[in-house]
């Protein structure tokens, strides 16, 4: 792995990760999969072009979809602009998307199609989803840049150097990306949540 991208291994915890609260509000958690109510939630810091972003998604599916309501799923934006230069571009088509209502169709369609993120490309994800892709690419798309700023900000502040970075609870997960690993990791923080009572 090069360029600061991760698959997950080891980090050095950094206490700026505090940051990362689950409950810190509503733009952070703008785009949540999963049961807004779940007591464990997995902030993952990504890159769209990111091959290891990729391969983690369907991981991170599997992980929501089969905790029963326990695990949510929140995507910041984290595009590495030097060795993805479609990242960016992604990024603000995925935000784009999503104030059309489809953050998780286009970013499914981004993962799906990492080699092809230019804007001819993402103009056709967008009529696959039936989308305004006057919007989705080039100035338009622009109106969005903010929020990819934020969420980049937000990361780098929280130690974020590569992706995919996750937390869980606010807490750096250092392990895996693995449905056993990353259920492991939560049932330790249950049972020391129990032991402190």
């Amino acid at each position: 792995m090069t360029d600061a991208e991760s698959d997950g291994g080891t980090r050095e915890a950094n206490p700026l990760a505090a940051q990362i609260d689950p409950h810190e509000g509503d733009f952070a958690f703008r785009w949540a999969y999963g049961n807004p109510e779940a007591p464990f939630t997995i902030v993952e810091f990504g890159d769209f072009e990111c091959p290891y972003c990729g391969a983690a998604k369907p991981v991170l599916a599997e992980l929501i979809n089969g905790s029963e309501g326990q695990v949510r799923l929140v995507w910041r934006h984290f595009p590495l602009f030097e060795p993805h230069p479609y990242a960016l571009t992604a990024a603000l088509a995925a935000e784009a998307a999503g104030h059309q209502g489809a953050f998780w169709p286009m970013a499914g369609l981004l993962f799906k199609n990492q080699n092809s993120l230019d804007d001819a490309s993402i103009v056709r994800y967008g009529e696959q989803l039936g989308l305004d892709t006057a919007a989705l690419v080039g100035d338009p798309a622009q109106r969005f840049s903010h929020a990819v700023r934020k969420d980049y900000q937000a990361g780098i502040d929280a130690g974020v150097h590569g992706t995919p970075t996750l937390f869980i609870n606010g807490e750096p997960y250092k392990g895996d990306v693995t449905v056993t690993d990353l259920r492991d990791t939560m049932s330790m923080s249950r049972k020391r949540a129990r032991f402190r009572r």
